[in-house]
């Protein structure tokens, strides 16, 4: 169901374009840029939601919303919003806008494989569709500032729970799990993996999650749940805590920038928060081996286009 809505709403939004917006919308299945993708202000392909008619600019919002559960929707708009607050606090300097999204496609919707992108800012969903079956990975949600905040009450915080569970699960850690788990003093000025195409496997380093006491893998598995379950119910797959090890690196203060990563079979979640005073957060969902669809892709198609 979920690939036939995909191919609906994406044949809703091309319609809805005029030809010049339809060819920057509109990309061969083989093009390199399918798996070239960044969270960062920079040219990106697909056409901006900047002068899209009302038409056109909701089939985007609802094609992004088919690949999300609606919190993660309302996360992703939000993130989107935040441009405005970031280009007042830098007087315009920056020429940030709201609608500075893009939307790309990549085959024909409804051929046996295609795949679209949403990406501008901090928000980054690439969604692969074969045949029946759906992978969306990478996906990236950032937010600058993370947080904003009148009398240290927050009125805008898209990633709470991203932030708030890891603390609590850091928190509840026996000692020496809490040693196991902490792998640096400092935290890296990004999440490790970047915008690389395929994830290289990183070290299980931090603690096991099969070694944790019952509190603590419940609390493990709740933060995976987070990422898996910003995916739409019939794209999640089951999070199994005692196959999952958690790490963590910085001060366990607030206001001092962390990063955290968990990974397990197939899995690999990462989060960093250190620019801007730890007020600006990094945080995505990848599925190593299965990236960009890898796992539903031909084999030599997927070599190709993983490098």
């Amino acid at each position: 169901m979920t690939a036939q809505a995909m191919a609906a709403v994406a044949g809703e939004f091309l319609d809805a374009l005029d030809e010049e917006r339809r060819g920057l919308a509109a990309h061969d299945f083989a093009d390199p840029l399918r798996v070239q993708w960044t969270y960062v202000p920079a040219w990106r392909p697909g056409v901006p939601l900047l002068g899209l008619g009302r038409r056109a600019r909701n089939a985007a919002h609802r094609l992004l919303a088919t690949a999300l559960a609606p919190h993660a929707f309302a996360q992703a708009v939000t993130v989107m919003a935040l441009e405005e607050v970031l280009d007042l606090r830098e007087e315009g300097r920056g020429r940030r806008h709201s609608d500075d999204y893009y939307l790309a496609l990549f085959g024909t919707p409804g051929a046996a494989r295609w795949s679209w992108r949403f990406e501008g800012h901090h928000v980054s969903v690439t969604a692969t569709v074969s045949g029946d079956e759906v992978e969306v990975a990478p996906l990236f949600l950032g937010a600058n500032p993370a947080a904003v905040t009148y009398e240290g009450v927050a009125v805008t915080r898209p990633l709470p729970l991203e932030e708030d569970l890891a603390r609590a699960l850091l928190a509840d850690l026996p000692a020496a799990h809490r040693a196991a788990a902490l792998i640096a003093g400092t935290a890296p000025p990004d999440i490790l993996t970047g915008t690389a195409i395929a994830t290289d496997p990183l070290d299980p380093l931090g603690v096991r999650g099969a070694e944790l006491p019952g509190s603590a893998a419940t609390l493990l598995g709740r933060l995976a749940s987070v990422y898996v379950d910003r995916l739409a119910p019939a794209l999640r797959v089951p999070v199994e805590p005692g196959k999952l090890a958690f790490a963590w690196a910085g001060p366990a203060e607030r206001g001092h920038g962390h990063y955290y990563r968990i990974q397990g079979p197939g899995l690999l979640i990462e989060y960093d928060n250190t620019q801007n005073g730890a007020n600006h957060a990094h945080s995505v969902l990848r599925r190593p081996g299965a990236d960009f669809g890898a796992a539903l892709l031909p084999a030599h198609l997927a070599e190709e286009h993983q490098g």
